[in-house]
Parts: C-alpha cells; structure tokens; sequence
C-alpha cells in the first residue's frame, strides 16, 4: 500500500531548529519527485521544498537559506532541516509525491513556533 508518514513536528522558539522526516512505502521511491508543502491556518497549502528524482533542489523564496530538502533512496525517506525558524513558519507540514496515475500525501506534521 502506497503511504507517505511525516514525523518531526513540534512546538520550537523562533529561531529554533527542527528537522521533519517523511518515510515511504510502496512507492517506487528512488523514481519520484519528493516535495514538503505546509498549510498555515486560513491559509491555502504551498510548496515549500522539492528534490527531484535526480537531486535538484527548489525552494520557496521564503525558506531559502533556512531550510534543507534532502533525501535518501535506500531508506526511502525524505527530510526537511528548518533552522531560523520564525513565527511564520507556524504551519501543518505535508509530505507530497506523484506518479502518472495520482498524488499522494501524508497525514501532516504540526509545526509551531512561539515568538
């Protein structure tokens, strides 16, 4: 069964860091784009990392240079290091991949940083 897990979340004081990890299962991993998006309260839900298939990386211009997209194939996870967190980043946090019949998400990870 095709499933996406993130872990990691928390609650962090601004300028803290954390890392959230997103393990997959029944997915042809090594194959597949591998994106984190987030959806703040009220908000609508945006990308905030992706590492492609081939290691290329994109990020929103909010978290560049305070977040890290990484990924590992033959754990089949992927991973999101966010440090100089702020306020902002206050957020669900999702684990997102597709393939040419669906998409597929993870139930979400909580993110909260106080100020």
């Amino acid at each position: 069964q095709e499933q996406l897990v993130e872990s990691g979340g928390g609650l962090v004081q601004a300028g803290g860091s954390l890392t959230l990890s997103c393990a997959a299962s029944g997915l042809v991993f090594r194959l597949m784009d591998m994106s984190w998006y987030r959806q703040a309260p009220a908000k609508e839900r945006e990308l905030v990392a992706s590492v492609t298939s081939i290691g290329r990386l994109i990020y929103a211009d909010s978290v560049k240079g305070r977040f890290t997209i990484s990924r590992d194939n033959a754990k089949k996870m992927v991973y999101l290091q966010m440090n100089s967190l702020k306020p902002e980043d206050t957020a669900d946090y999702y684990c997102y991949t597709k393939d040419g019949v669906r998409d597929y998400w993870g139930q979400g990870t909580q993110v909260t940083v106080s100020s």
